[in-house]
């Protein structure tokens, strides 16, 4: 799985960038604001979701642009097209192969993943987070679970307008809302468990190197279909004075540990959250080229910057032939030790252009 050209028009601060890069490394380097990470955001929407950087679709529009915004993209001879036009800012458009289509069926052509500096904080942030990025990763082995995911939060909110309402809600329209709740909840939870097991199962068999080895384990809460279906009924009254859903997959919450010091993520050090966020990623990816026949695309926004020089070479060299990486950062330095196949661009000022190898 590999994109093999990538056109962005009007698109932050990409007014008609056009790559065509390699299946292996993709470096873009860069000052700071040039744009490296708007080429990454602009990838992260040809998957299901809102983006690496989760902006309402109207900021993404370049500034001064009259329309929309476009991004398009061929994956082998699949054809991805997703913008906006400007009658509908907030509304996303996506097409496959020229067929318009809902943004969850994204996840049966494409499989990726990300890294961005936001996330070194993941492990000391409230769950929504890692619950976001659990899903993530759940996605890449379960392509269904961004339908289940979409239904279940769908009928959340009208169950949670219903019980708002200052006139009584109807009760069969509220069972039927959380017998739809119950169908998708349990689809999610069953898929995250699975993903959180094999997961675990991978990352307890490695030997300790030189990015930690993380245990996980979902928690606040668990339970079967019945239970939930059971939890809604009866916290009808308690979820109207609260004002949200208390109960159900989307409170959960991924328990990292650092194994080799049996240490919750959250008391690590910055750099050992950063060392075990990595060898996570890197060990999903492995567990998706497993399962999935086709290594995900991986997106890595100034990953290189913090890693001295002995940990930058370990990582390239474990990424190597594993898949298309994208990567960015400010020198190109950063990146010597990266295969000299690498695909290697310069960005400056929304404009992307080849980088020299002899500059490099």
């Amino acid at each position: 799985m590999a994109v093999t050209r990538l056109v962005l028009t009007d698109f932050r601060n990409h007014r008609d960038a056009v790559l065509a890069p390699g299946a292996g490394f993709v470096v873009l380097t860069g000052e700071n604001g040039a744009g490296k990470t708007n080429v990454l955001e602009a990838l992260s929407l040809l998957a299901p979701g809102r983006g690496l950087r989760r902006a309402p679709l109207s900021e993404m529009v370049r500034q001064g642009a009259t329309g929309g915004f476009g991004v398009a993209a061929m994956l082998g001879d699949v054809e991805i097209g997703t913008g906006t036009q400007p009658d509908a800012p907030e509304r996303r458009l996506v097409r496959i192969n020229g067929a318009g289509a809902a943004a969850a069926a994204l996840a049966e052509w494409v499989t990726m993943l990300w890294l961005t500096p936001a996330m070194d904080r993941l492990f000391v942030e409230g769950p929504g987070e890692r619950r976001r990025f659990l899903d993530r990763l759940t996605l890449a082995l379960a392509p269904g679970h961004a339908h289940h995911s979409t239904r279940y939060e769908a009928a959340m909110r009208q169950r949670n307008r219903l019980l708002a309402d200052e006139a009584p809600a109807d009760p069969e329209w509220l069972s039927a809302l959380e017998a739809r709740m119950v169908e998708h909840g349990s689809a999610i939870d069953t898929a995250r468990r699975d993903t959180v097991t094999a997961l675990a199962e991978r990352l307890t068999a490695q030997p300790e190197g030189v990015f930690a080895r993380a245990g996980l384990a979902i928690e606040g809460w668990e339970g079967e279909a019945q239970t939930l279906a059971r939890e809604l009924r009866e916290g009808r009254r308690r979820d109207a004075a609260a004002g949200r859903t208390l109960a159900g997959p989307h409170r959960a919450d991924l328990l990292v540990t650092h194994l080799s010091k049996n240490q919750p993520a959250h008391l690590c050090s910055t750099g050992e959250q950063k060392a075990l966020l990595l060898g996570l990623v890197l060990a999903h990816a492995e567990l998706v080229a497993d399962r999935m026949g086709r290594a995900p695309i991986l997106l890595l926004d100034e990953v290189a910057a913090h890693l001295d020089p002995g940990r930058r070479a370990a990582l390239f060299e474990r990424l190597a032939g594993n898949g298309q990486v994208w990567m960015t950062g400010t020198e190109p330095a950063l990146f010597d030790a990266v295969s000299g196949s690498a695909t290697r661009y310069c960005v400056a000022h929304g404009i992307v252009e080849p980088r020299p190898t002899a500059t490099r």
